[in-house]
């Protein structure tokens, strides 16, 4: 019984990694577009943006990697409890590599996630963007793009250099 206790405690500290279930951005209609006309490209959008971050395989992938963290750590505690302390040894250190092995597996897929997350807000905001619809930002950007700033000039150096400095 002990050793299930361990078990599940050891689970609920690493967790199942999770992918994004939808933006953390807003989006708005387009100009002249309708609100059917919105949730249809919003739904396609979500589709694809999920895609974009690699879909199911994405979720599977960082579940997985959490159990290998608890395996590994199990394993590797479990050596070192035996070399150290024998037969108690190794439960006592499998038990604490499984508890640290998913500690380490949770903030793997926690950062994952969020690495995640940022990939489909871009995916999703592109895609409503393309579609003709409003996705607001913050922040101030500028553009570099000569065909937005067809006139760009550069002030010319100045024409005398100064003198250099005299000697003493």
């Amino acid at each position: 019984m002990k050793k299930i206790s361990v078990i599940v405690l050891a689970m609920l500290l690493g967790a199942c990694a999770t992918v994004p279930t939808g933006p953390d951005v807003m989006a708005l209609p387009g100009t002249g577009r309708t609100f059917d006309e919105f949730r249809a490209d919003d739904l396609a959008c979500r589709d694809y943006a999920f895609q974009q971050i690699g879909g199911k395989a994405r979720a599977e992938e960082a579940n997985n990697e959490s159990l290998r963290n608890v395996a590994i750590g199990t394993a590797i505690g479990a050596v070192a409890g035996a070399v150290i302390g024998g037969r108690d040894g190794a439960a006592i250190g499998g038990g604490s590599g499984m508890i640290i092995g998913s500690v380490a597996g949770s903030e793997s897929a926690r950062s994952g996630s969020f690495g995640s997350q940022r990939r489909y807000d871009m995916a999703y905001a592109q895609c409503m963007y393309a579609k003709g619809h409003r996705v607001p930002v913050s922040g101030n950007y500028t553009t570099t793009s000569p065909a937005a700033n067809p006139v760009t000039s550069i002030p010319p150096p100045p024409g005398n250099p100064p003198p250099p400095p005299a000697a003493r």
